[in-house]
């Protein structure tokens, strides 16, 4: 999982927002679909729609944790190198450092006046912490991961809370889980810059696909 550790208005980008909604599609899918609504009662539906939900928010709570885990990793990095640059005694080893700490293209283009300058601002700044500590933005972030893991159960499992009709219950479930990926595939089109319609329905295709492997691998 990607995790952005920088204070911002949106705490998850449209990636991260979309591939959550699209982990908690696919686990409740894996759920719904191997419902058998030939001769499926209400206590079959019932003990479905328990299960799955209860599948959904233990895995919303993991992801959640794992995105914060993520996330203070990452900014230990960053801290680990920003160490290593302050108490190098080497300045060819501390520009070093900085090159290999930038993305791989960036860090080619740096002259080395740049990356001495880089190194003599970082010397200057006050003394950073010794570990990484949760901010309220990973906390904001954690959230949203669990929310969006949580909150996607709950339009294909509906259906089968109103609808008496197995089949049909299942039919609807089915269709609004197909219009949600869709609809996610479209906004990481636009999002990507790419063809939103052809987007959206690589998007349906690759739920599809996952949800088979998921419910034949048995989870």
């Amino acid at each position: 999982m990607s995790a952005s550790t920088e204070p911002s208005s949106a705490v998850l980008s449209p990636t991260e927002r979309i591939s959550e909604v699209l982990f908690g599609l696919i686990m409740v899918l894996s759920f719904t679909c191997t419902l058998s609504v030939a001769n499926a009662r209400r206590e079959a539906v019932r003990e479905m729609l328990i299960a799955a939900i209860g599948c959904n928010l233990a895995w919303a709570i993991v992801d959640a944790v794992m995105y914060l885990m993520d996330n203070l990793l990452d900014r230990g990095r960053r801290l680990s190198v920003l160490h290593s640059v302050r108490r190098a005694t080497d300045p060819d080893l501390a520009r070093a450092t900085i090159s290999g700490a930038l993305p791989p293209l960036m860090g080619s283009l740096m002259l080395p006046g740049e990356l001495e300058n880089l190194r003599q601002r970082l010397t200057q700044l006050p003394e950073p912490p010794a570990w990484p500590k949760p901010t309220l933005t990973d906390l904001r972030g954690a959230t949203g991961v669990f929310l969006l893991v949580l909150l996607s159960t709950f339009p294909v499992v509906l259906p089968f809370v109103f609808i008496q009709d197995a089949r049909l219950a299942l039919r609807v479930s089915n269709g609004v889980a197909i219009a949600l990926l869709f609809a996610g595939g479209l906004t990481l089109g636009r999002y990507a810059g790419l063809q939103p319609l052809v987007t959206g329905l690589f998007m349906v295709a690759i739920g599809v696909v996952l949800v088979g492997l998921t419910i034949t691998l048995g989870g």
